[in-house]
């Protein structure tokens, strides 16, 4: 999947929306066997209250996440090495692209009434690596819009080098601070439905909202870095396996387009 213009669309903005690249049948049965895991809890969950710190009843009965999910089931694993995503994959970070299992790799859920909403955030705080070529890549499996909580970012975020100040002690960008408002002005949001995939810069400031509707909204998302991109001994980053994704020129599914 190569498309004309992609390369500096992201570079200026920081992410990419994919119409339709994903085979709505297997988002359904990737949606199903998620479905089961969260039903019974089925470890390694994050919930609520472990990402928020709060000790709600409500919020630690909650699930937000699935983690570590190419080893749970065939049907994720299928997805996260999809071959036609591979070359706009490896033009985007210049090399072949990596999967890293250390983060993302999870089934995000919001669950209705009881989800928080996330806050302004780059993905890269918590990760360790040399450089920023990392992108995740976020597949919706059903309708994503302002109701259940689809995402927001701040296009141009990522190649901004915001002072520290303008972050909080847990590396949340700051609503409260006059010098963000304007960053924070320039949000956007786009309504994802079933198979559709957004691709975004490890540093781009993102958000989502809570889930006000009465069903769950639950998405797949995972990383690739580029392949030199080493993560830095002694940390999480580096503490898990890696896949490496090499481009297969000719294999194309779905009828992507950039939106």
């Amino acid at each position: 999947m190569r498309q004309k213009g992609a390369k500096a669309k992201f570079e200026t903005e920081g992410y990419l929306i994919l119409r339709e690249a994903a085979d709505p049948r297997l988002c359904d049965a990737i949606r199903e066997v998620g479905e089961v895991h969260l039903k019974y809890g089925i470890a390694p969950i994050e919930t609520e209250a472990e990402y928020t710190g709060s000790d709600r009843r409500e919020y630690r009965e909650t699930i937000r996440r699935l983690r570590q999910v190419y080893d749970r089931d065939i049907l994720f694993r299928h997805w996260m090495e999809e071959p036609s995503l591979r070359p706009l994959l490896a033009e985007l970070l210049e090399s072949m692209p990596v999967l890293v299992t250390a983060h993302h790799n999870s089934l995000m859920s919001k669950i209705p009434h009881t989800s928080s909403e996330t806050r302004w955030h780059r993905d890269r705080r918590y990760w360790h690596y040399r450089d920023d070529r990392l992108i995740s890549v976020w597949l919706a499996l059903g309708e994503e819009r302002e109701e259940n909580g689809v995402l927001e970012f701040i296009p141009g975020s990522h190649r901004e080098a915001f002072p520290e100040e303008a972050f909080d002690e847990r590396s949340y960008f700051r609503e409260d601070l006059p010098g963000n408002q304007p960053w924070i002005e320039k949000k956007v949001r786009f309504e994802l439905q079933k198979g559709d995939v957004v691709l975004f810069h490890c540093e781009l400031l993102h958000r989502a909202g809570p889930n006000r509707t009465e069903r769950p909204k639950l998405s797949l998302v995972y990383t690739v870095k580029a392949a030199e991109n080493e993560a830095l001994p002694g940390t999480r980053s580096a503490a898990y396996r890696e896949i490496p994704l090499p481009p297969e020129p000719g294999s194309v599914t779905g009828k992507e387009k950039i939106g």
